[in-house]
């Protein structure tokens, strides 16, 4: 098991490339089914939730590796 704040300090690397998304922002969370659905990192250029480029990477927990 693994708590959202270790989760959190993780590193986010795309396997199609190995470029470095960033580091998980947040959590999408199926409460019905208590499953985690998505992580959210945020995109580039957003820093503490300031200055954002309006993007974000939601990644499908199904996708993780």
């Amino acid at each position: 098991m693994i708590k959202i704040s270790e989760l959190q300090a993780k590193d986010v690397v795309s396997i199609s490339d190995g470029r470095k998304l960033g580091q998980i922002q947040d959590v999408e969370l199926d409460l019905r089914n208590g499953v985690v659905k998505a992580i959210i990192v945020p995109g580039e250029g957003k820093w503490f939730g300031l200055l954002s480029s309006g993007h974000e990477w939601v990644i499908p927990w199904d996708q993780i590796v």
